[in-house]
């Protein structure tokens, strides 16, 4: 609170002028950005570390399917001598 006092032809004259700030509502909305950015992000990774394991998977079946077919060349090899 701020007081100033003025002088006038009147005796005892006060003027008090009160400010307030706005600044707790800016503040409230920097977390609130800030509490979205960090959740943002957590959904971000998690998402490329389920295309990783995707990725693994599908790198893991195919290479079960070329080890099938290099048995069944073999076995058709043998069967050729």
């Amino acid at each position: 609170m701020e007081e100033r006092t003025t002088y006038s032809d009147q005796p005892h004259t006060t003027t008090v002028v009160e400010r307030r700030s706005g600044g707790g509502g800016t503040i409230l909305i920097g977390v609130v950005l800030l509490i979205a950015v960090i959740i943002g992000a957590f959904f971000l990774m998690n998402q490329n570390r389920n295309e990783t394991i995707q990725t693994k998977a599908i790198s893991g079946a195919a290479e079960s399917v070329s080890e099938g077919a290099q048995k069944v060349g073999d076995a058709a090899q043998k069967a050729v001598e």
